[in-house]
């Protein structure tokens, strides 16, 4: 057999007409390599499969050189598998143009070629056709685009840093918010907003290994981004060349990276655009040396335009941690740690004078000298116009303050003292006696902090199990019944403890209970999350180990019962921080019991005196256990009385100071920027307004109903997808085969996380929409109209154009010139009736008439149809150059803005980089010339008779 696809040839993708013409570049083996020079994307086909057209124009077509010249197709030869096209160019002049000359802009017509093919789509496939377009186009305009579909309240600071990040190209930023702030969230957001508008298309995650399924679940769950987890198993099972190639995201552990050289070098070489970085401050620096971690990233930070690094409170740290991270994100402008302490105190008068204007409205003299030196004539203008009452200059003043803040762009951080809306704390501690079994046990740390490990572990434990005789059971059965009306979560430090309790409160009360533990997969700990969080049949109490204080989100409770206490002070915030969150609206109860002359007393009594760690979060609590750590551990297994508390209050009294030291290094001027002044809670109002509106619902049944998706009510806000036996298509991105549950509403989502959170965002949606738009799917339609103003027999022509411009995705001209339906209605004078009657209206009044009898009518009216539709286009073509104008004027003014902001913020603040300047430059010209090349598309006809 002829070999049938060649190198040069022409060929459109059925799937991704959006694409352009496609050239054939190799053929190898069963694979089929094809290249769309218009968008710069390449794909590969199975060669059995290719959803391919090859690209033949007739005589009579008009086609166009990659020049931009026209000819006129006279005739057709083959040469070489290639074809030549021969005809008279504009000038009359003969001309041959071969088909691997042709323009990758090339439109096709593919709606005519259906009808007149007599490929005919039922009625209601064309207004969904329609409707998919209208809601593409909006919402590739929003603002909110990529932040309002995730699975997370929103909240104003989080929004703000997401959009001022990701709206970067290649941004490279620490995000040091405090505990409970949501780093991960915001990296998240700025992840999936960088990918759905195309500025990034290859992300890479390091994190410490004991966060790798952290990161998967809350990326799956909040964002829908599948997420490849790679270790050494996986890396070695690729068949890829390179196996990070396989992916879009990667999750990998830094532990592993560091250790694996060929798994590095894959990593080098695997092409990201973002790379993101999870507790950078466990990377450690010194000019002297840096650790291989550190010199691991550093080197990847060298080769991947974005670097997100997220990290703990920078003061914790030191100045030094500090400036470690800061090099890695630009160690052209971070290059003397001297120089970065002289002008970091050089920023704190400045901060100090932002706080008294904020306070007080108005500067002191000594306040004002200090803005004045540092803004100089602008400065001083715009302090005259505070003193003379002007109420935006001090926003103004404080904006450009924060433009030329040294890390001003390149840090974020917010606190909670700046942010608010945190619920307080109440502890309960309940001391209970020590039992006999317990004090027999041989001594060590484990037999004191979790002894019923130790006992179970025991030869002679035999039949009593240790729930039996622990007083903290009996204590927990009776806390649970006076709590009967209220979730409660209990938190224990190992699986077996949490397991066991489960036994016991089975046996013992009848108390309803799940349990959460790492043993378990993600499904089983999706349904035990689902049980808890139901409201009527749900478990009044779910018992989690460790594992179960990562990453879920369980504010619905405010109950937090720590059966046991851990080791660690961060451990112990993120047990709280499960409940302890922004948008709680109850007072958190901490229960905690523990048995009297244990170590159990001692810890407790270490994280509430000395630390304070139940009632307030702990910034120094990792500093401190570090400093006191080796005294700490022998005291907590026994010793002197005396000596205990000593150690108690010494470390009280160095928490009081270095809490002291953070609050009055607190930078207000970098709180400010973090948080957006306003910008961020305009966004929330925007995503709570769009989250009220019920265009996505209306439009979703549409879709379900063309595709064959049964949905029944599951509960209040839920329902239940099936694919039904007529179900479409079997592609349709349902997400499971069988049935699924969805939600619209972002409240019953956030309590049921085993149900999906349907928004614009959501793959199925957008899947969906692709598939309308992807294909020829109701591009043509004939219907009866019912009106008793038109005579029967009157034919109307309805036709929908798409003005749109085909570019890299990267380029962002979505946001200019998004892909509209323009769309044109014409009578048999040839008038455009469109703006008179609207679409909705008109459709109401149609009916289906049967394929065959419309395909008839079809071939009889060809003659009179075919000018008609070449008339149209003609029509509509004002409306299209207009955009076109409107489009290219709303990016030279955009990105002529921001080039000018840059280009004076680069002179006084040296973070601004001249590869950001030079990428706006060739955004701006490259944009232009892409949208030169705007044209219109003719996307679906529907001929309408009066009947």
């Amino acid at each position: 057999m002829a070999q049938q696809y060649q190198p040069g040839q022409r060929w459109i993708s059925d799937s991704e007409a959006e694409l352009g013409l496609g050239t054939v570049i190799s053929q190898d083996g069963r694979l089929l390599t094809v290249v769309y020079p218009a968008t710069g994307d390449t794909r590969q086909y199975a060669l059995r499969s290719a959803p391919l057209t090859r690209v033949r124009f007739a005589p009579g077509d008009e086609i166009t050189h990659f020049e931009g010249w026209k000819l006129t197709v006279r005739e057709v030869e083959t040469v070489d598998g290639l074809l030549v096209y021969h005809g008279l160019d504009e000038q009359n002049q003969a001309q041959t143009l071969p088909e691997t000359q042709l323009s990758n802009f090339i439109q096709f017509r593919l709606a005519s070629d259906r009808l007149f093919a007599g490929q005919i789509d039922p009625l209601n496939w064309f207004a969904l056709r329609y409707h998919t377009l209208e809601h593409q186009s909006r919402v590739l305009q929003s603002s909110l685009w990529g932040l309002g579909g995730a699975r997370a309240q929103p909240i104003a600071h989080q929004l703000h840093i997401a959009r001022e990040v990701a709206d970067r190209i290649a941004p490279r930023v620490l995000l040091a918010d405090e505990v409970g702030l949501g780093k991960t969230i915001e990296a998240g957001l700025v992840i999936h907003r960088q990918l759905l508008t195309g500025r990034a298309n290859r992300v890479l995650i390091l994190v410490p290994e004991n966060l790798q399924h952290q990161w998967l679940v809350e990326m799956r769950r909040r964002f829908n981004l599948q997420v490849a987890l790679f270790d050494g198993e996986r890396f070695a099972e690729s068949d890829a060349s390179n196996p990070f190639e396989d992916t879009q995201l990667a999750l990998v552990s830094l532990e592993w990276l560091v250790r694996s050289e060929k798994a590095q070098d894959a990593a080098f070489a695997a092409g990201w655009d973002l790379m993101v970085v999870d507790e950078a401050h466990h990377l450690v620096w010194h000019p002297e040396k840096a650790s291989p971690e550190y010199a691991l990233v550093e080197q990847l930070a060298e080769v991947i335009p974005g670097v997100l690094l997220l990290t703990a409170t920078p003061e914790q740290l030191g100045q030094d941690s500090h400036f470690a991270r800061l090099r890695l994100l630009d160690p052209n402008r971070f290059h003397d740690l001297e120089a970065f302490r002289a002008e970091s105190a050089n920023y704190r008068p400045i901060a100090e004078a932002v706080q008294e204007l904020l306070e007080n409205g108005r500067l002191s003299p000594a306040a004002q000298a200090t803005i004045g030196g540092f803004l100089g004539a602008e400065g001083e203008a715009l302090i005259a116009a505070i003193s003379d009452g002007d109420i935006d200059a001090s926003g103004r003043l404080v904006r450009e303050l924060l433009d030329r803040h040294g890390t001003g762009r390149v840090l974020f951080r917010n606190t909670r003292a700046a942010v608010q809306g945190f619920p307080e704390r109440q502890l309960h501690p309940y001391p209970l006696p020590n039992p006999d079994l317990y004090m027999e046990l041989p001594l060590g740390e484990q037999a004191e902090l979790y002894p019923e490990l130790s006992y179970q572990a025991q030869p002679d434990a035999g039949e009593e199990r240790w729930w039996r005789f622990d007083p903290r059971v009996e204590w927990l059965i009776d806390t649970l019944k006076m709590l009967k009306k209220f979730k409660v979560l209990v938190i224990c430090a190992h699986a077996e403890t949490a397991l066991d309790l489960e036994d016991a409160l089975r046996v013992r009360s009848g108390i309803p209970a799940t349990v959460f533990h790492e043993g378990m997969n993600i499904l089983e700990r999706d349904r035990a999350a689902a049980y808890f969080a139901d409201e009527e049949f749900g478990a009044q109490v779910l018992i989690c180990s460790e594992i179960g204080s990562e990453g879920r989100n369980f504010q619905f409770s405010h109950h937090l019962v720590l059966f046991d206490l851990p080791s660690h002070p961060d451990l112990l915030e993120q047990r709280i921080g499960r409940l302890d969150r922004i948008g709680q609206k109850h007072v958190i109860q901490l229960h905690v019991p523990y048995l009297e002359n244990s170590a159990q007393e001692r810890l407790f009594q270490w994280y509430h005196q000395a630390l304070n760690a139940f009632l307030a979060t702990c910034p120094t609590g990792n500093a401190l256990q570090h400093q006191f750590g080796p005294r700490l551990l022998p005291l907590l297994e026994g010793g002197d009385d005396g000596e205990w508390q000593a150690l108690v209050d010494e470390a009280r009294a160095e928490r009081e100071r270095l809490e002291g030291e953070l609050h009055s290094g607190r930078d207000r001027l970098l709180e400010l920027n973090s948080g957006g002044a306003g910008e961020g809670v305009a966004l929330v109002e925007a995503i709570e307004e769009q989250d009220d509106q019920y265009s996505l619902p209306i439009y979703m049944e549409e879709l379900f109903d063309a595709f064959g998706i049964d949905s029944e009510d599951h509960s209040e806000n839920a329902l239940v997808l099936r694919p039904s036996e007529k179900m479409l298509d079997a592609s349709f991105p349902l997400g499971d085969d069988e049935a699924v549950t969805v939600t619209y509403d972002r409240n019953q989502a956030l309590a049921r996380e085993d149900m999906q959170f349907l928004t614009w965002e959501h793959p199925m949606v957008q899947g969906g929409m692709d598939l309308v738009l992807a294909g020829s799917m109701g591009n043509t339609a004939v219907a009866l109209i019912k009106n008793k103003a038109l005579k029967p027999g009157t034919v109307l022509l309805e036709l929908l154009f798409v003005s749109e411009v085909v570019a890299p995705r990267a380029l962002q001209l979505g946001r200019f010139l998004p892909p509209v339906a323009l769309r044109c209605l014409l009578d048999g004078n040839g008038n455009d009736l469109a703006s008179k009657v609207a679409f909705d209206t008109l459709n109401d009044q149609l009916e289906s008439v049967p394929r065959a009898s419309a395909n008839k009518f079809i071939q009889a009216q060809r003659d009179v149809l075919g000018p008609q539709i070449n008339a149209a286009e003609a029509k509509v073509s004002p409306r299209h150059v207009e955009r076109v104008e409107q489009a290219k004027h709303r990016l030279m003014a955009e990105l002529d803005e921001e080039l000018a902001r840059m280009v004076a913020l680069q002179a006084v603040n040296p973070s601004v980089r001249d590869s950001e300047i030079d990428a706006l430059r060739h955004q701006r010209e490259e944009g232009l010339a892409c949208l030169d090349k705007a044209a219109l598309r003719l996307e679906a006809i529907r001929v309408l008779v009066a009947g």
